[in-house]
């Protein structure tokens, strides 16, 4: 009998990897976290499936997510994005990537790292929320919820039903 997986899972080869190995693992290094978050801005307004099939391309023409790198980028690695085909070429987003880089660079300053960052966040739910929109750019309530629940800072990463739900 197979896996009971989350509804969103499907069966798309990808997205049940990424349900088993990543979704609601708490990540630690700054460049990990920077994906996730620039995937999660990618993904508002699309499906998951979309995002996760073009992850690959996503981490080649975002320098596999390097916060230092992304936040050199310029006007004319945007120009270059938005001529690849690869990706989800979406202004506001690749420029929300762009931006967020230098964001994450001077959260890792504060805190000494993005991890340490989210480990400070606390309060409500509403809270936690609020901090990110006001740290990120492209970053409304929803997308903050499914960024923090991605990583396991949330509860409500698993569904009740899934075999996922409770463990972390």
């Amino acid at each position: 009998m197979p896996k009971k997986r989350c509804s969103w899972v499907k069966d798309d080869p990808l997205a049940i990897q990424y349900h088993d190995e990543e979704f609601g693992v708490p990540l630690k290094g700054n460049d990990e976290l920077f994906e996730r978050l620039s995937l999660e801005i990618f993904q508002a307004g699309l499906s998951w499936r979309l995002i996760l099939h073009k992850r690959e391309a996503l981490r080649n023409a975002f320098a596999d997510f390097s916060v230092a790198r992304v936040a050199k980028f310029t006007q004319r690695d945007v120009l270059r994005l938005l001529r690849d085909d690869g990706i989800i070429k979406n202004k506001l987003k690749i420029a929300a990537t762009i931006e967020n880089a230098k964001r994450v660079q001077q959260i890792i300053f504060e805190f000494g790292s993005f991890a340490a960052f989210i480990a400070a966040l606390h309060g409500s739910e509403t809270d936690m929320l609020r901090e990110m929109k006001k740290r990120f750019v492209f970053m409304g309530p929803k997308i903050s919820e499914s960024f923090l629940q991605s990583i396991g800072k949330l509860e409500g990463e698993h569904e009740p039903d899934c075999w996922m739900y409770g463990r972390r």
